[in-house]
């Protein structure tokens, strides 16, 4: 699944894409753990994966409401599913470290909080290094084993993200074209599966470089499109904007498997 995070404000609730997120996680509230990528923790190689026993928070953030410094999301982690996850990376060629000194980004404990507020499923966080969309796309095929367990992947980020063009001051604002033509193209790639035209977002996309002028929060779109088994449809979660360009697009892949 592919989740977007939006602004830290998101984190508050209250709106349409908040409501989405919490139908979606009541609906998959069985999972036995999840598996995040968020868009911030891109490092360099080898993968870090979480180790803890109980996911602490970071506040990457600065200038926002002391009140979203005060949320917590006391999830739980897994060491021994970490070795299990380190372990199908392993197989497949991936250089991983477990890693118990770093906490749940923003990136992902906001989706989380608002999907899984009762914080009772298991949490791990995989980092993901700085390659092509196709290495990405086999990293997150690396991963489908583990969906066979019950674990949940999900990459978080945004299909739309340029804050340069975001209208802070409205939560509301009219969306502008440029935003919605990619979204609207992104979206038709992912619904048919058309790999080789989403690889080359950035030359065949509609207003790529507008829209992901870094790649950060769009590449943990290729992990979930990865992780995701071939006869899957696509359902989506959300579909809208915020502050007149920020994508809050989430989907996910039909789990129903013979």
């Amino acid at each position: 699944m592919f989740l977007a995070h939006g602004s830290p404000m998101s984190a508050l609730g209250g709106d349409d894409h908040a409501a989405a997120l919490h139908t979606f996680g009541r609906a998959h509230r069985d999972a036995k753990a999840i598996l995040i990528v968020s868009a911030h923790w891109q490092v360099s190689k080898p993968l870090r994966l979480s180790a803890w026993d109980r996911a602490p928070l970071v506040y990457d953030f600065g200038g926002f409401p002391q009140e979203l410094y005060q949320l917590t999301y006391p999830a739980p982690g897994n060491p021994v599913l970490a070795a299990r996850v380190a372990g199908v990376l392993r197989a497949e060629g991936h250089d991983v470290t477990p890693q118990t000194d770093r906490g749940l980004d923003h990136g992902a404990w906001v989706p989380l909080r608002l999907a899984w507020p009762e914080a009772a499923t298991p949490v791990l966080e995989l980092s993901f290094p700085f390659v092509s969309p196709e290495e990405l796309f086999q990293l997150g095929k690396a991963l489908r084993p583990l969906r066979d367990d019950g674990i949940l992947v999900a990459g978080s980020g945004g299909i739309v993200h340029n804050l340069r063009r975001v209208h802070l001051d409205n939560k509301q604002a009219a969306v502008d074209d440029w935003a919605a033509e990619f979204d609207a193209w992104i979206a038709a790639q992912v619904e048919s599966r058309n790999l080789e035209k989403l690889f080359a977002y950035r030359s065949l996309g509609p207003h790529a470089r507008l829209s992901a002028p870094a790649t950060e929060h769009f590449d943990p779109l290729f992990i979930a499109l990865g992780a995701a088994f071939p006869e899957e449809r696509v359902e989506t979660i959300f579909a809208g904007f915020q502050y007149g360009n920020l994508s809050m697009r989430s989907f996910s892949f039909s789990s129903a498997r013979s």
